[in-house]
């Protein structure tokens, strides 16, 4: 209802009559009450402030984007209720602004903001007030990192063809030299020998190294086919720790098994998993201090999906690294390549699974991974009976 209206109403109050004043009313009142309602019903945050940022209404999705107490928001200063947002930068008279935030409680969400005065004339520069329209972002955040990392690995797998054969063949061919020059260096004086011989062997350590790169970049971008067979994921997770016993022995690791009693057999690929447990187990240890160093394995089984726990007690990932942990090239080691827990994901998401990184500096690191027990088809869902 236009103020122009309220002003006259207020004017001539005392020349109207009782009755007239309650219809007044009660029209006033259904009014607000079907304004309110509409704005229950959006999906979107909607929130009412006066000209200083207190808040005169606030609808159910904003409260839930902000963890807010409707009756406990009402009457109060924006600022005090969402922490971070500055009133006195944002409010402009006259002017409106979009903004994205990120919000930590109660859940963490991608959100935008609107925020729009409401003029009392089109031209006046006076504001009644201002109001402030909230959308969640997060699933459209989402998709566009998933759209990003598949444009990027498709970019990967082109590259992967030309890396394969502009590098490949001539590592080949260093390597075919270099076993003719220790051939020949062989049959040098005794005397002169070492000095070549180190060099010689630095050369292929480096070549071996390149050529391992190599093959870990064609397999993390390149699609393979799993060929599944029912396979005990316990005796994966002992042969691999067997292959890994003399570096784990070495740094005195104390490995700690905790594995279901009964764990039916899994339809995987055993020579992809067996890389998965092996790339996994091989960061946990490499993270370890050098004392009392510990690897837990822990495995669990219900109607739906396998849980493979690899957890340490290492230095711990930051946050900053967090962000781009799957980023080819992105590694904590030195010497790493930042390929292992790319090409763990591919596998386990080729699975139908999904692997799941909780970390935090100076306290270890923790991964999940989640392996449903059958493989997932299409389902068709129930339609929802249309009331008329």
């Amino acid at each position: 209802m236009k103020s122009g209206f309220l002003e006259k109403l207020v004017a001539r109050l005392d020349r109207v009559e009782a009755g007239e004043v309650q219809q007044i009313l009660a029209r006033l009142i259904r009014e607000k009450g079907f304004l309110e309602k509409v704005f229950e019903a959006l999906r979107e945050g909607v929130i009412i402030l006066d000209p200083h940022g207190t808040i005169g209404f606030v609808n159910q999705a904003a409260c839930q984007f902000f963890g807010l107490d409707p009756e406990r928001a009402v009457g109060n200063k924006l600022s005090s209720q969402v922490r971070g947002l500055d009133w006195d930068s944002l409010a402009k008279p006259g002017r409106s602004i979009s903004r994205d935030l990120e919000v930590f409680y109660p859940e963490n969400r991608y959100l935008n903001f609107y925020l729009a005065p409401i003029d009392e004339h089109a031209h006046s520069a006076a504001s009644l007030g201002y109001v402030m329209l909230v959308r969640d972002l997060t699933s459209t955040r989402a998709e566009a990192e998933e759209t990003l990392e598949s444009e990027r690995l498709n970019a990967l797998t082109l590259l992967a063809a030309g890396v394969a054969h502009e590098i490949g063949n001539p590592l080949n061919s260093l390597d075919i030299h270099l076993q003719l020059l220790g051939r020949k260096l062989r049959k040098l004086p005794a005397a002169d020998r070492p000095p070549l011989e180190e060099s010689l062997a630095t050369a292929r350590e480096e070549i071996q190294r390149l050529d391992t790169i190599l093959k870990q970049f064609l397999h993390a971008v390149r699609p393979t086919t799993p060929r599944r067979e029912r396979h005990d994921l316990h005796a994966l997770l002992h042969e691999t720790l067997r292959l890994l016993e003399p570096e784990l022995s070495s740094r005195h690791i104390a490995v700690e098994l905790d594995l279901a009693a009964a764990l039916p057999p899994a339809l995987i690929d055993p020579g992809q998993f067996q890389q998965v447990f092996y790339n996994l187990i091989r960061n946990a240890y490499q993270a370890l201090p050098a004392t009392d160093g510990r690897i837990t394995l822990r495995s669990q089984c219900n109607d739906y999906e396998y849980r493979i726990t690899i957890e340490d007690n290492g230095s711990g990932i930051s946050p900053e690294v967090m962000g781009a942990i799957f980023e080819p090239y992105r590694s904590t080691k030195p010497s790493g390549s930042g390929l292992g827990l790319l090409i763990v994901r591919r596998i386990v998401r080729q699975h139908g699974g999904e692997i799941e990184i909780a970390s935090e500096t100076h306290h270890g690191t923790r991964v999940i991974i989640h392996l449903p027990r059958t493989e997932r088809t299409v389902r068709l869902l129930t339609t929802p009976a249309i009331e008329l």
